[in-house]
């Protein structure tokens, strides 16, 4: 199954590299076909990396949607930095002026076949794991315990667990690789302009390697 327009130049292929960015990134656009008819989900997922070759997607849906029921082989897409290139950045355009503006961007499609969890237990421990996973950058994390027992039993019963066993990661890098060493650094140069660098510049930077 191809699902994207991939150059091998641009193709990136090292797991930890691919992984990453959905730990960075959870929010997943989710591609599915129910009753015949293209739908688009985004929900954000818990990358489990120890379950299975390429990893475990782990998240939840509200019962009333659709999209749990008759689950099938699925896409699911985790959009990492991206940024406008303009080609007054490339070392060429003084050489010979030649170029035209581009879009860099880094992403990663998740395939897998998803299963619906609705054991209540288990139910509780996909909340458990991503409210800690989200919750550990405050200064004090809320926990599921942290509600009213009888709420979040009334809540384990308006949503149905998803779990997606990955079985391929498809990775597209397009940061600059067919550009000279000079127009790269260029890039990276005018990404890193203003009071913070954009995040595709370190990408840019090793595009060379």
């Amino acid at each position: 199954m191809s699902t994207t327009y991939l150059p091998a130049h641009f193709e990136e292929t090292r797991l930890p590299v691919l992984q990453d960015p959905v730990d960075a990134h959870p929010l997943a656009t989710w591609a599915t076909l129910t009753d015949g008819e293209l739908a688009v989900h985004h929900v954000p997922f818990l990358l489990d990396r120890t379950r299975g070759p390429f990893g475990t997607l782990v998240g939840h849906v509200a019962r009333a949607n659709p999209v749990w029921r008759g689950l099938q082989r699925s896409v699911l897409v985790f959009q990492g930095a991206e940024a406008y290139i303009s080609p007054g950045w490339y070392a060429s355009k003084r050489e010979h002026g030649k170029v035209v503006p581009t879009w860099n961007y880094a992403v990663v499609h998740a395939l897998g076949t998803p299963v619906a969890v609705q054991e209540p237990a288990a139910l509780l421990a996909i909340l458990n794991r991503l409210t800690d996973r989200h919750e550990a950058t405050q200064a004090r994390p809320w926990q599921v315990a942290d509600a009213p027992a009888d709420y979040i039993d009334k809540l384990l019963q308006a949503i149905v667990g998803i779990e997606v066993p990955v079985e391929r990661l498809v990775g597209k890098w397009k940061v600059s690789q067919n550009r000279s060493a000079a127009d790269r650094q260029g890039v990276a140069d005018g990404l890193a302009q203003g009071d913070a660098e954009h995040p595709m510049a370190p990408l840019v930077r090793g595009a060379g390697g």
